[in-house]
């Protein structure tokens, strides 16, 4: 590696590392997958069972354990906390934005793959997903580099590596999949059919290729699905298959959405790449010069027409699963950026205009962000008034509460505004690359903002209250039991030991309980009183910002020994 390839690395990971670890422990998690994840790395390490995930102390079919084991190491050296449980969520970041670069740099060049890292950094959503406890980013990475190295095994230019890529393919794929489950092949192999019938099923393979695949394929990805078949554990393998198509066939309880939830949040949340994006996707692959006129001669060429399938393709895909979540596209930011940058870099050379709609729309989804965080620091003020129309009795609960903000944030915004203007006409007047680094400082200040400013002031209308009744009830002998309501923080903020794991509700409410149990119910006037019915015996505590308060203290007088969930509950 040249030494000024070296140092861009260099300021790269430096960069990565300040922009995405400061702050990632500063607010709560958030349920529920940030919490769902991070309580089954705690089990992990308390009951020092790696090979099974679990949640409440029971198997979780759900999700594969790759980034829970990232998170359980993470634990083991921060502690289990909110630091520990988004690092490796920071890592991967710093790893991606160095990918970027690196692949940018060997199918263009240093200037591409510099933009291509940056217009990754800038843009909303990638940015605060490297700062959060979910999965996704490194789904995301795996899914990528798994087509990226399949890409280059189509790619003519790189027949010389065909078996090693073919090789790197298969195990990043595995890698998504035991990060995440079935759904990476499913991408991958919907990517191949695309390009297979716009190539005209012309791809020169070898079978021994094919064997290779086949074979890291199953050692990366199928590894723990066969050492659970196994062991015994088919049971956990079926539920988490028909959990897989259960999200395909409904909608998951709050997790709904309109038709076109997914292109909304790309284009206005992966700003300004998406903007840039636009201007790629004018012009199909076959018809973007002549140096890239099909789809296999050149590096970059290939690799667009590889991106632009995976990004309708995942798009597509997720419009039609009906459980509409906002990462579930998030693997798009991949080929947004790539064509963001693609874009950004033929304006530069005079091939493709910037145009006066870019600027409008820069600056207009820059102005409407910009406002939104000014908005919600205004929200004590304006939320009186607003209460009236709120139809949710949760909600106007939530708004309760106040907020501390610090006073400057709107002027952040309006910095944002400001740099994104400048920005628009420096690269108008001269198409110099450098203008970026006005955009990406007035992004970067504003995702700052927001993630050590504004989320910790949503949190507190959305679930503090709750959390920290959590908190109060860590190291009491003692069930915490949510009413009506899903959630994992219960299990994660009040360190949940196994032997208060009961999660039965009919007992809990009603029967020969061995220790006190604290519920907790939204402070909905139906819920609550669904509670008195149901907890007859259970004394009301306080009530605050959307929730209400209960505990059932232990009886008495009780010989009886009953049953929680299948089983036995000393009872004095």
């Amino acid at each position: 590696m040249r030494r000024s390839t070296l140092i861009i690395n260099i300021v790269i990971a430096v960069l990565g590392a300040l922009f995405f670890i400061p702050g990632i422990g500063g607010v709560r998690l958030f349920d529920w997958d940030e919490i769902n994840f991070a309580e089954s790395a705690r089990e992990m390490i308390l009951t020092g069972n790696w090979f099974d995930v679990q949640i409440n102390f029971e198997s979780f079919w759900e999700k594969p354990p790759l980034f829970i084991w990232a998170q359980a190491l993470s634990m083991k050296l921060f502690g289990v906390n909110e630091f520990a449980a988004r690092f490796p969520n920071a890592v991967i970041g710093i790893i991606t934005l160095l990918v970027l670069f690196n692949i940018g740099r060997r199918i263009e060049n240093k200037r591409f793959g510099v933009l291509w890292a940056l217009m990754y950094l800038i843009s909303f959503l990638p940015f605060f997903y490297f700062k959060s406890g979910i999965i996704d980013p490194w789904f995301n990475l795996f899914i990528f580099l798994g087509i990226y190295h399949f890409a280059r095994y189509t790619d003519k230019r790189a027949i010389s590596h065909r078996s090693r890529n073919a090789a790197l393919s298969a195990l990043f794929t595995g890698l998504a999949i035991i990060t995440k489950g079935p759904v990476a092949f499913l991408i991958f192999s919907l990517c191949f059919a695309v390009w297979l019938v716009l190539s005209r099923f012309k791809l020169d393979f070898r079978w021994k290729d094919v064997g290779l695949y086949l074979v890291v394929l199953v050692l990366a990805g199928g590894s723990w699905f066969i050492a659970l078949a196994l062991s015994g554990h088919t049971d956990v393998i079926q539920d988490f298959i028909d959990y897989q198509i259960r999200l395909f066939e409904t909608k998951d309880a709050g997790h709904g959405g309109f038709l076109l939830y997914h292109f909304v949040w790309l284009f206005f949340g992966v700003t300004p790449a998406s903007i840039f994006a636009l201007s790629a996707f004018r012009k199909a692959p076959a018809q973007a010069g002549a140096a890239e006129s099909t789809y296999l001669p050149t590096s970059i060429g290939n690799l667009k027409c590889w991106m632009i399938i995976s990004f309708w393709v995942v798009l597509i895909l997720f419009t039609i699963v009906r459980t509409k979540i906002v990462h579930y596209s998030s693997f798009c930011y991949f080929p947004l950026s790539f064509l963001g940058a693609y874009a950004a870099t033929r304006m530069k050379d005079g091939k493709i205009r910037f145009r006066a709609w870019h600027s409008a729309l820069l600056i207009g989804i820059a102005a409407l962000w910009g406002m939104v965080l000014t908005a919600l620091t205004l929200f004590d003020y304006i939320k009186p008034a607003l209460i009236p129309y709120v139809q949710d009795p949760f909600a106007v609960s939530c708004m309760e509460a106040s907020s501390d903000w610090k006073g400057f944030e709107p002027f952040v915004g309006l910095a944002m505004l400001a740099t994104t203007i400048l920005f628009c006409i420096r690269f108008k007047k001269t198409r110099r690359l450098r203008s970026f680094g006005i955009l990406a400082a007035g992004n970067l200040i504003f995702g700052m903002t927001v993630i050590l400013c504004a989320v910790p002031e949503v949190e507190k209308y959305s679930q503090a209250s709750a959390i920290d009744f959590y908190i109060e009830r860590q190291g009491e002998d003692c069930y915490v039991q949510p009413a009506y309501f899903k959630s994992y923080a219960q299990y994660f903020y009040t360190q949940r030991q196994p032997e208060n794991k009961c999660d039965d509700f009919e007992w809990l409410s009603k029967g020969g309980i061995d220790k006190p149990c604290y519920f907790v119910v939204k402070d909905i006037p139906e819920d609550v009183q669904r509670l008195r019915s149901d907890a007859p015996e259970a004394r009301f505590l306080y009530r605050r910002s959307g929730f209400q308060f209960f505990v059932r203290p232990k009886p008495v007088d009780t010989e009886a020994t009953e049953q929680c969930d299948g089983e036995q509950q000393s009872v004095e």
